[in-house]
């Protein structure tokens, strides 16, 4: 499975996996420097549950804890997935 790529132009970012069947990727606004909004996650149809949406959110996780900020869960995986994982509500703001 291809790895998890990060790109973006500074104020958006998201991280990505190509596969031949399309991008599986996970947008951010950049609201602060200890602040980013997850507003979109999109895995191609063909792809669904296999588990690119967890590990988009895995990487995006691991920035948070590097880089020190929190995550805004603005799109519904996200959001979803905070409800579901209360030991992760360190990573989450509003």
């Amino acid at each position: 499975m291809p790895d998890v790529e990060r790109e973006g132009d500074g104020t958006r970012s998201r991280y990505v996996i190509r596969t031949p069947d399309g991008d599986a990727d996970l947008t951010v606004l950049i609201a602060a420097p200890d602040r980013v909004v997850a507003d979109h996650t999109f895995v191609p149809e063909a792809l669904r549950g296999v588990g690119l949406a967890e590990r988009l959110l895995d990487a995006l996780f691991a920035d948070a804890r590097e880089q020190g900020f929190r995550i805004v869960p603005a799109c519904a995986f996200v959001a979803g997935q905070a409800r579901r994982h209360p030991e992760w509500a360190e990573l989450f703001t509003a």
